[in-house]
């Protein structure tokens, strides 16, 4: 098989650790395989993709899509490094509020799936960094909510004290505030 799947300290969430092939040109490997990752419950269909560019110290989230149209995630690094966080924002959850992290690079060629229920950030440890998401349903900007990243309930413990944000994640309210409609299931 070409990937190696790791349920973290929360077991929604998995690390997906790709198999290189290389040689003295470069090397192969595979980025997504329908039946790999459905044989590992990840059957969810990706219908969009996305690609973003930051710079050293960037901060993007924490960001998930509300219900009827949330979005499934699974992220990986072309160029650079990130710390890659979800939190469980799912309301009765034994995880409600708990955060894992992973750090992702062009160098470890590691992936995170983060489904539906589950808010997401990253922030750029590299002098720059390709980010690429492909979701599980398409943007809808009217049902687009997030978390600030600094909620002390939740304590993610970020690499920056001061991140470059936009406008938008810094005004983004507390968990307990948030304007969320995912149910532990």
């Amino acid at each position: 098989m070409p990937f190696e799947f790791e349920r973290l300290e929360i077991p929604d969430i998995t690390l997906i650790k790709p198999r290189r092939f290389g040689d003295d040109r470069g090397f192969f490997m595979e980025t997504y395989k329908r039946s790999d990752f459905a044989a590992q419950g990840i059957e969810e269909n990706f219908v969009q993709g996305n690609f973003s560019r930051s710079k050293r110290g960037v901060l993007r989230g924490l960001h998930y899509q509300k219900a009827p149209r949330p979005q499934g995630k699974l992220v990986g690094v072309l160029r650079g490094e990130v710390l890659d966080v979800a939190v469980d924002i799912r309301r009765g959850s034994p995880t409600y509020g708990r955060w894992v992290c992973e750090k992702l690079s062009d160098e470890n060629g590691h992936m995170l799936y983060v489904p539906p229920g589950f808010a997401h950030g990253f922030c750029v440890l590299s002098a720059e960094v390709d980010f690429n998401y492909m979701v599980t349903a398409e943007y809808a900007p009217e049902l687009d909510r997030g978390i600030i990243w600094n909620d002390p309930t939740i304590g993610v413990e970020w690499p920056v004290d001061e991140p470059l944000l936009t406008d938008k994640d810094a005004q983004w309210p507390l968990l307990q505030e948030a304007d969320s409609n995912f149910v532990y299931e």
